[in-house]
């Protein structure tokens, strides 16, 4: 997600910035998992190598490929930056492939086990979007597959792509409380809009994890990924990554049903892609560069991972996920959920205020020049 705020532009800007805190009321509240979750590590990122290249200062989605790194933009305005880039080992530009349309707002990437690139174009910062799209690009292809996906219950912001075992796509929703889980309801058609279903949501637990975006940082889900073995699941906010083992290859009933272990991905400046590394015993991630200091580079970073038992714990709170399929109401606590909500509107009113000021005071230096 865009949140800067610059010249001609800024009201826009301060509009997807306020979107943050919205995702977070949308969702009510994050709501925790019975206990503390389990932290598999709290070693500080190792940089692996620095992208470069210019036209790659706004990484939305990453994956690890046998000889380096598959990666997107976030709705890049300009025409050089839409496209997929393929990098080496030292994160240098190999090849590039174009959209053969202009995509909207591409915000995560997986790689299936055939080798399947997929592209998330779902993000929707003004929730107006009546159709997403995911692009899909064969192993050695020159040209990426347009499928246009409509939700069954109205727009999602969303930034999460996840390929499942069977080679199927979930999409994991932006807003905290209950991350929506959406996969087509048919086989995916060139030049038809296919139906999404809701077949669930994920709660993730609360941390305390330190991050440009505080507790509204914390709540929203930017990314998500599947380990090379489809044994393992990943999904990331600003802060933390939250891992769930899955089993047979369900990756709905792992996210709905599991408790995940988490990795703080402390004060990273916008954390928004994470994968695994090919031998899966890390997380790599990289986050957008547009708003840091000039020079600023996005570097990508390792985080080890401690092994574990590859079983799915089963979640003990009382508070049940929605059934698949329907968008069930929420049995949380509703006084924490409320007391929460009233933070979360707080956030958004402020980062609202903030961002207008902010937008203005850009305009006025604009005039002036």
């Amino acid at each position: 997600m865009d949140i800067r705020l610059r010249g001609p532009v800024g009201w826009r800007r301060a509009t997807a910035g306020a979107a943050l805190a919205t995702a977070v009321i949308v969702g009510v509240a994050p709501v925790a998992a019975a206990g503390p979750p389990t932290v598999l590590s709290t070693a500080a990122g190792t940089p692996v190598c620095q992208v470069r290249d210019g036209r790659l200062n706004e990484i939305s989605g990453m994956a690890a490929t046998g000889d380096g790194f598959v990666v997107v933009n976030d709705g890049a305005d300009e025409e050089a930056r839409r496209r997929i880039f393929f990098l080496d080992a030292d994160c240098a530009v190999a090849r590039t492939v174009r959209y053969p349309s202009r995509p909207r707002d591409t915000e995560d990437l997986g790689v299936g086990a055939d080798g399947t690139v997929w592209v998330a174009d779902v993000g929707d910062n003004d929730r107006s979007r009546r159709t997403v799209a995911l692009w899909r690009l064969r192993p050695g292809g020159k040209r990426p597959v347009l499928y246009r996906l409509a939700y069954p219950d109205g727009p999602h912001d969303a930034e999460a792509l996840l390929v499942a075992g069977d080679g199927r796509p979930v999409i994991v929703t932006k807003q905290g409380g209950g991350a929506g889980l959406y996969r087509p309801a048919t086989a995916l058609r060139p030049g038809a809009t296919v139906p999404l279903t809701r077949v669930g949501q994920v709660r993730l637990p609360s941390t305390r994890t330190r991050n440009p975006f505080s507790f509204v940082g914390r709540a929203v889900v930017t990314g998500g990924a599947t380990a090379p073995d489809g044994r393992r699941v990943v999904l990331r906010t600003y802060a933390d990554a939250f891992e769930f083992d899955v089993s047979g290859g369900d990756v709905v009933a792992a996210l709905t049903t599991g408790t995940p272990r988490v990795v703080p991905l402390p004060d990273e400046p916008q954390g928004e892609s994470v994968t695994y590394s090919r031998d899966g015993r890390s997380l790599l991630t990289v986050s957008e560069t547009a708003g840091q200091p000039p020079g600023t580079r996005p570097t990508i970073l390792r985080y080890a991972l401690t092994p574990t038992p590859a079983a799915t714990r089963p979640r003990t709170d009382p508070t049940p996920a929605a059934p698949r399929g329907a968008d069930a109401p929420d049995r949380a606590d509703h006084g924490g959920a409320m007391s929460a909500a009233v933070g979360a509107a707080v956030a958004a009113l402020v980062l609202l205020v903030l961002g207008m000021a902010r937008a203005r005071g850009a305009g006025r230096r604009d005039k002036g020049k």
